[in-house]
């Protein structure tokens, strides 16, 4: 079993097109595929010659109903606030940041959040997939003495402790690997991560 999650293309239609060359078993975009919603059907054109092994949330640049649509459109998989199981985990996704200086369509309150992670409290072992990472840690540094993740990330993390942790958001992170506790956590960027549950044990 292979899945890889990639975040953050912006637009990059050239950039998706060579994720979707990469062998997988599962496929999730973990937010921010456009800029402010711009070209989002274009991007899920592209996402759909894998199409419905393909699992997307939606980013701050992306309202939760605008990617549900073009998922439907073009038979991909909305995964805002879903999980599911393969290859003996649950995996788990919840699109979205906080609150950004910029006013985003993808914002929750760092109490939405928490609200909406406690769904997937009971899943074990859960592989968690956000587009924002957890508040001061090296997946949210943006410069030195500079965080922007989610307090409500961290804290689910911490008391959770899932396997693995992958999310996206600061573009100053991406390839970045950091552990929080026993949790392995990822900023796969618009490169991506491929993981294999084979080879890999989380």
């Amino acid at each position: 079993m292979k899945i890889l999650v990639f975040s953050d293309i912006h637009g990059d239609t050239a950039a998706l097109e060579r994720l979707m060359a990469i062998e997988a078993d599962l496929y999730f975009a973990a937010g921010d595929l456009t800029s402010w919603s711009r070209g989002l059907d274009r991007c899920a054109r592209v996402l759909q010659r894998r199409a419905g092994k393909v699992y997307v949330l939606p980013g701050n640049h992306e309202s939760a109903s605008a990617t549900a649509r073009a998922c439907e459109a073009h038979g991909l998989n909305h995964f805002h606030g879903e999980s599911l199981e393969a290859g003996g985990y649950h995996i788990a996704g919840l699109g979205y940041s906080n609150p950004t200086p910029f006013n985003t369509p993808g914002e929750y309150t760092e109490e939405e959040i928490a609200a909406r992670l406690e769904r997937f409290a009971l899943l074990k072992p859960l592989i968690l997939i956000c587009h924002c990472p957890p508040l001061g840690t090296p997946l949210d540094r943006v410069r030195d003495g500079v965080h922007a993740g989610s307090r409500a990330i961290r804290e689910f993390i911490e008391r959770h402790q899932p396997a693995a942790f992958f999310s996206g958001h600061i573009h100053e992170a991406a390839g970045v690997t950091a552990t929080l506790g026993q949790t392995r956590c990822f900023s796969p960027g618009p490169q991506g991560f491929l993981i294999d549950f084979d080879t890999l044990k989380l």
